[in-house]
């Protein structure tokens, strides 16, 4: 008999993607600066719902996004902000729409100024992911300090929906914290990533 997987509490007993999005994506460090931009949005657009929603509709954000081209996002008129809003394939709330090509603009600006948006970022942590060690989900934290630094910083910038909350759900989903719970396989996967950083 196949010995069975231990993941994280929430990829248990969930859809296969779900589970492959915990298996390969969740926690693995983004030094990539359109995969952080991506994940900007789809955080801001989780807001209030749950991830499952979010990762249902990703093509239709990958899709209405330019693929997650930061320069093309910040350059969309009004009129594209109101056919995206008519397309059930994303969230369609018009300030969290609003909010994504506000925020297309503020990333380009943090991009200038630090030669790279992951530059920036990843400076909360040190450059480095933060290796939790939780052994259960009810351990886990909303926020953090890094979280409302960052928070606090990027809402000075310009940025919407970047409350502490989502961006420590931002920081998890990108590897900035190791979050995987001690007894899930990823755990020590995500921990042995720790010092890929390309800069």
């Amino acid at each position: 008999m196949a010995k069975k997987i231990r993941r994280c509490d929430w990829a248990g007993e969930t859809s296969l993607q779900y589970i492959e999005y915990h298996d390969k994506e969740w926690g693995v460090p983004v030094w990539d600066d359109k995969v952080q931009f991506e994940f900007l949005i789809l955080e801001g657009a989780q807001a209030g719902l749950s991830w499952s929603t979010i990762l249902n509709k990703r093509e239709g954000y990958r899709k209405n996004f330019a693929d997650f081209d930061a320069e093309k996002v910040a350059r969309f008129t009004q009129k594209r902000i109101d056919k995206i809003l008519l397309d059930p394939g994303i969230v369609r709330n018009k300030l969290k729409v609003n909010a994504a090509v506000i925020n297309a603009s503020c990333f380009l600006e943090v991009q200038q100024e630090f030669d790279g948006f992951c530059n920036y970022i990843w400076q909360f942590v040190d450059g480095k992911p933060k290796q939790n060690r939780f052994r259960s989900q009810s351990e886990m934290p909303a926020t953090s300090n890094e979280s409302d630094a960052l928070s606090k910083d990027l809402k000075q910038r310009g940025f919407k929906f970047v409350g502490s909350t989502i961006m420590y759900a931002h920081m998890q989903a990108t590897g900035m914290v190791n979050d995987h719970l001690t007894g899930c396989f990823r755990h020590r996967e995500c921990a042995k990533m720790a010092g890929k950083q390309t800069f």
